[in-house]
């Protein structure tokens, strides 16, 4: 079943948007309603530390999933940050309940998965669970603004298809013919030349 592409315009993003983020673009995302969910109340303090340094104050920082599920079924969030291994509950199966919840407009939002290691079976892992992007920790300030930027121009239409409910898992760039870029594969590439581009910025191995 096909529906239609979700508003993800609520989060606001203004000019000069690209594959990559340039450093003339101009964003505004103070006013986006964000959530993040991670186990260690170390990461959290990181991502959010990010999210903050772009102008995202995070208005639900939640240590498990069971805390993240009462709120989504309550209030409205633009944008879901979530740590893929988390005690109990993971992140695949809360990303999983909430494309299935029939919560409206949450069961549509924009999600980002965090990663310690980003292998074949995550990525793999992320996708049929409904989620957007990866994004490997640790990870930049400036990789997640890209991942975030990136997503609130995703404009795949929702499927269910089966038990899956999410965006379209055939991601292709623009101008490519149907299943000639895997969604899997370009987010493989996307995450090395992030990895590459970081390290040329902090002198880290790649």
């Amino acid at each position: 079943m096909r529906v239609p592409v979700p508003d993800m315009a609520r989060i606001p993003v203004v000019s000069g948007l690209g594959e990559a983020l340039r450093d003339s673009a101009v964003i505004n995302l103070t006013s986006a309603s964000t959530m993040v969910v991670d186990d260690s109340p170390f990461a959290l303090e990181l991502t959010t530390q990010a999210l903050a340094g772009f102008g995202i104050r995070p208005r639900h920082v939640c240590l498990g999933a069971a805390e993240a599920m009462e709120i989504l079924k309550d209030q409205n969030i633009d944008l879901l940050v979530v740590d893929c291994d988390m005690p109990g509950t993971d992140g695949y199966e809360l990303v999983r309940w909430l494309r299935r919840s029939g919560l409206d407009p949450n069961a549509f939002v924009p999600v980002i998965m965090t990663a310690a290691h980003i292998r074949r079976s995550r990525v793999a892992e992320a996708r049929d669970c409904g989620a957007n992007f990866v994004v490997t920790k640790p990870f930049s300030a400036t990789t997640l603004l890209e991942r975030i930027v990136w997503v609130s121009r995703d404009d795949r239409p929702f499927l269910e298809i089966g038990d899956y409910f999410g965006p379209d898992r055939r991601f292709r760039k623009k101008g490519t013919a149907p299943g000639e870029e895997r969604r899997a594969d370009l987010i493989r590439k996307l995450e090395f030349e992030s990895r590459k581009a970081s390290a040329a910025v902090e002198g880290e191995a790649v």
